[in-house]
């Protein structure tokens, strides 16, 4: 099924799927969860999580309850989506080249944040290190940047046992670039086959 030109373009990034040999499910058997839900155009961008697809109205809450509890249904998985936009996409990959001047000996990683922990004082409690460490708080995401020779040291560490981590999923910089660029093309095949 095919979109309509009224449809936003979304990616849902899944929290924990396919890592280290846990939640293992494949990409088809995904793309079939998000298409019985109604969503449109579904495809999958490498073996992570990562679903775009198309889908009427903007609620993007409501979009990661309805996979919540069709991931916990279908796959038995406790994963937690995070749902943006391509406008969020946009915005993101901008802040992102406002904020990082790409250093080879820096580690770049985008934090995603589901809604209930998005927030400027998210890293309340959590001191950094700012001589190997950087954290930068955009809507929606962190931007957490590390020295590769000390990321063993940094405090973001101190995050993988906290609760916090559980609402949040983590994607490189080029990752989030790709999937911006996937999505740009989705709207424009849609705007073609509208034309």
């Amino acid at each position: 099924m095919t979109g309509r030109a009224r449809d936003t373009v979304y990616v849902a990034l899944l929290r924990g799927v396919n890592v280290g040999g846990k939640n293992n499910v494949s990409m088809a058997a995904l793309k079939k969860t998000f298409e019985a839900l109604g969503l449109q155009d579904v495809r999958t961008y490498i073996n992570s999580g990562n679903i775009l697809f198309r889908a009427a109205g903007t609620d993007a809450r409501a979009l990661e309850r309805r996979i919540d509890r069709l991931l916990e249904k279908d796959h038995r998985l406790a994963s937690k989506a995070v749902v943006r936009s391509e406008t969020d996409m946009a915005r993101l990959v901008k802040a992102i080249a406002d904020v990082w001047k790409r250093n080879p000996q820096w580690k770049y990683n985008v934090m995603f944040l589901r809604h209930t922990v998005d927030s400027p004082r998210v890293l309340d409690g959590i001191t950094l290190k700012p001589d190997i460490e950087r954290a930068v708080y955009r809507h929606g995401t962190l931007l957490w940047s590390a020295r590769v020779s000390a990321l063993s040291r940094t405090a973001m560490l101190k995050l993988v046992g906290q609760p916090l981590y559980q609402e949040m999923t983590v994607r490189g910089v080029n990752t989030t670039r790709k999937i911006l660029d996937l999505m740009r093309q989705m709207n424009e095949m849609q705007r073609s086959r509208v034309r």
